[in-house]
């Protein structure tokens, strides 16, 4: 409601932005931390006692540091900045973790931008934690109607590919990604919709062997990443 998320641990508090902090939260053991005190102290801050940071903290060891910050807003255009921007669309991705490697993938891979629809909250504690703070990094946009995504996604041109497992579908491997690019991921138990992975403009898949005929969403994503970028 008051458009803010809370990011815990020293490396996040370290990441964060300086026009994204609200207020810091500091626990009385971390306050002879020069690098963590230099830093707080440009900002509203408060020193916790160590028995009360450990109930605000949503972690079972926390640091001693918790930033609360303001949350950013991207527009598509933010995500369409680079000459070919490559991106990623979760289509409700539910797993918290997922979402979270994910965006750790795309900052590492150079991935211009992530559209969230339907998916889990960004801003929850365990998201922002397994971004290890690529969150700050990547331009995330969220739009839940499908309809407006499309359209958007079409009047930019932009070509989506559908990761499926129809083993019809093109060979992730030997497909050519030139210009404007998106790839949709679907839901980790279910997939895309089959009405989605029909909207787009191919559907691809990542060949495999054995018995195996799907992956974790985050490790599919990860190899798909890797074939745009190539």
């Amino acid at each position: 409601e008051q458009g803010l998320f809370i990011a815990e641990g020293r490396k996040m508090f370290l990441e964060a932005p300086d026009d994204w902090i609200e207020k810091v939260y500091v626990a009385e053991s971390l306050l002879d931390d020069e690098e963590i005190m230099q830093k707080a102290k440009c900002f509203s801050w408060d020193a916790v006692e160590n028995s009360v940071f450990r109930q605000m903290s949503d972690t079972q060891t926390p640091q001693g540091v918790l930033t609360v910050l303001r949350q950013p807003s991207y527009q598509i255009e933010d995500l369409l900045k680079q000459e070919s921007p490559l991106l990623m669309v979760l289509e409700d991705l539910q797993d918290p973790g997922n979402a979270g490697m994910i965006i750790r993938t795309a900052d590492a891979l150079g991935i211009d931008g992530i559209i969230l629809s339907g998916s889990c909250d960004l801003y929850s504690p365990k998201v922002i934690r397994s971004t290890m703070g690529s969150i700050f990094r990547t331009n995330i946009l969220i739009e839940n109607d499908t309809e407006k995504l499309f359209s958007m996604l079409s009047e930019n041109k932009v070509t989506t590919s559908a990761a499926v497992i129809d083993k019809d579908a093109f060979d992730v491997t030997k497909c050519a990604f030139e210009g404007l690019q998106a790839i949709f991921i679907g839901n980790e138990g279910n997939g895309l919709p089959k009405d989605i992975a029909e909207r787009c403009d191919r559907r691809i898949i990542i060949p495999m062997h054995g018995s195996i005929n799907s992956l974790n969403a985050a490790m599919a994503a990860g190899i798909l990443m890797w074939e745009l970028k190539k």
